[in-house]
């Protein structure tokens, strides 16, 4: 009992009846991991989690090993199985990643975006305006990544967007855009219209000069981020 209070992941998982198969079981953990601000390094109590969702040890066990394929999902032999962590430089090394893979798929996006995609890209923008408004940085966050998505998934550039989401979840549990500032978050926004600008004219050189203004401005936010809070680990130092 004294571990369910321990543990934030457990009073977040939903579990309408018992004896889930393991693909359900899996796919509530990362919801849980991805979408509710589970604090990176929170426990995840295997026997728990188990009891919770009425099935033995084995199929929780199998999802997490499926998650921590996922770098959503770390284990150490002495401490069980933990809401994974980054340093502050795989934070970065993550959002070079998705920097890459989203300017790659920019100009197909643009080529083969429908009248329904642009209209998507709109509405994701305006739902990121809203969240702005209303001061609400987690939602905020939410809706940055359905903008970047709504954004690439024009291209149809299917195995590219797959990564792309990948390295997405790799950096949700950090909840970046919380932990920065109001001033920041409409810095970001203004890009974010900008961005939406060129891609409604078809100007794939505006959008890529947009984008890249707007990593920058990322990246220099993501490198203000508190290493003491939890958020993020000691970058791992070797021997000279």
């Amino acid at each position: 009992m004294a571990s369910r209070r321990r543990s934030a992941l457990l009073d977040k998982l939903v579990v309408d009846q018992p004896g889930r198969p393991q693909h359900a079981i899996l796919d509530e953990l990362r919801r849980v991991i991805l979408y509710c601000a589970v604090p990176p390094g929170s426990p995840i109590p295997l026997a728990d989690v188990a009891d919770l969702f009425g099935v033995s040890q084995i199929p929780v066990r199998e999802a997490l090993k499926t998650l921590i394929g996922e770098g959503l999902v770390a284990h150490r032999s002495n401490a069980g199985y933990a809401v994974a962590q980054l340093t502050r430089q795989e934070l970065r090394e993550m959002y070079i990643v998705r920097e890459t893979l989203e300017t790659a798929s920019l100009a197909a996006a643009i080529a083969n975006a429908t009248d329904a995609d642009r209209a998507a890209i709109m509405t994701a923008n305006d739902v990121l305006h809203e969240a702005l408004r209303a001061d609400d940085p987690a939602a905020y966050h939410r809706q940055s990544r359905e903008f970047h998505l709504a954004l690439t998934r024009p291209s149809r550039m299917f195995r590219l967007l797959h990564m792309l989401e990948s390295a997405w979840n790799v950096t949700e549990p950090v909840q970046s855009m919380v932990h920065v500032r109001a001033a920041d978050r409409a810095d970001l926004h203004a890009d974010h219209c900008q961005m939406v600008r060129a891609f409604l004219a078809g100007d794939v050189e505006e959008l890529l000069t947009a984008s890249e203004t707007h990593s920058q401005r990322l990246n220099a936010l993501i490198a203000t981020l508190p290493t003491d809070a939890g958020l993020l680990v000691a970058d791992i130092s070797f021997p000279q």
